[in-house]
């Protein structure tokens, strides 16, 4: 599995209540934090339902 960095690069103020429990399950809780988690099929899905508030890398 890769190593993947995501960062909050866009508020989650006025976004569904769903949004925001994926951002905290992801471990990201304020704009510009990052974090890097493994490719896992399920944190793929959960980056893809919150893509439009993130900035994701992969690393090498």
């Amino acid at each position: 599995m890769k190593k993947i960095k995501i960062t909050l690069v866009k508020s989650p103020i006025d976004r569904p209540e769903r949004q925001k429990q994926t951002l905290k399950a992801l471990g990201l809780n304020k704009t510009n934090s990052t974090n890097e988690v493994v490719g896992t099929p399920q944190i793929l899905g959960m980056i893809q339902k919150v893509n439009h508030l993130l900035k994701v890398e992969e690393l090498a």
